[in-house]
């Protein structure tokens, strides 16, 4: 993956790369909790989410704001670097003790790099159950497309495993050495944990949804339990501690088939988040009228055409 920068700063993934069609797909939504997990399963994670996040107060706010920065990443063009250095302004000031009584900062090279390691594992489990599982040779660019987003994101190279090759040995290290069930982890995976309603959407529903939120909270809070432990890699759910049945692991599978069979063939207003519909239609119509420049150049420099004399 090039290095080479914009105006502003490191380029995002390219169109048509592996991110470009992962990350604006509605799928991402499935993989997101499982990424959020993993990230405050490190005992510097956690902590630093239990003290300064939002999340138990504005669940719905912070989710929004998360997946709009994370499209930003890949779609955002020059606002890409812009996010990456809003992101690390807000994390100056994160510090505190971890969950096992020693000092952290939130961008702490090895604390950071691990909240964005985890994409990767999470983007490969999410492939198994929910569309087609990579090549070799996509897994090796999704992740030089990951360390493209790190770098935006302002994670040195040195930070960072360089190939797949590295990062395994990597990963499981910090699942031996680092992970652990920490009590945000605790919190997210517990089904009972109270959830306010809703407060997005289109407004003349949130009344109805606020009336029916008792109704409704018990068995999305149980679908988001099941999508959390079952889209997680086998070995991070088994470092963490979370229970996982083979009973489970089949509904899974079906539930992989039904979004497998389901998604592809939705239109793309449906199919894709609102930043990557907007990019991906800037880029066919970039594509496009280059085409067409050509295809005029093309005709102007033929013999006899119009405008030309013989």
């Amino acid at each position: 993956m090039s290095s080479r920068t914009t105006r502003t700063g490191p380029p995002p993934p390219p169109p048509g790369g592996v991110l470009w069609s992962e990350v604006g797909d509605i799928r991402v939504l499935l993989t997101l909790p499982a990424a959020l997990t993993l990230q405050v399963a490190h005992p510097a994670v956690g902590a630093g989410v239990d003290a300064y996040s939002v999340f138990r107060t504005d669940p719905w706010g912070r989710g929004e704001r998360s997946l709009r920065s994370m499209q930003l990443w890949v779609y955002g063009g020059d606002a890409a670097a812009d996010e990456g250095r809003r992101l690390r302004r807000m994390h100056r000031t994160i510090r505190g003790t971890d969950t096992r009584g020693r000092p952290y900062h939130a961008l702490a090279p090895a604390t950071f790099s691990w909240v964005h390691a985890t994409g990767f594992p999470v983007f490969l489990q999410g492939r198994k159950y929910l569309g087609r599982p990579y090549t070799d040779a996509q897994e090796r660019q999704l992740y030089a497309e990951w360390l493209q987003v790190g770098r935006i994101l302002g994670i040195a190279d040195r930070d960072m495993p360089q190939t797949v090759e590295e990062f395994w040995p990597y990963y499981r290290k910090m699942l031996a050495d680092e992970i652990e069930a920490t009590p945000v982890v605790r919190e997210l995976t517990d089904p009972g944990s109270p959830v306010p309603p809703p407060d997005r959407g289109p407004r003349p529903l949130r009344p109805l949804l606020r009336m029916l939120w008792p109704v409704l909270l018990p068995p999305l809070a149980r679908f988001r339990h099941f999508v959390t432990v079952g889209l997680m890699p086998p070995e991070a759910r088994q470092a963490i501690g979370l229970e996982w049945s083979d009973s489970q692991e089949r509904t899974l599978r079906r539930f992989g088939r039904c979004v497998r069979a389901v998604v592809p063939v939705l239109p793309e207003r449906v199919r894709y988040l609102p930043l990557a519909r907007a990019a991906r239609a800037g880029h066919r119509a970039a594509v496009q009228g280059v085409a067409m420049s050509g295809r005029t150049s093309d005709v102007t420099r033929r013999p006899g055409a119009p405008g030309r004399s013989a």
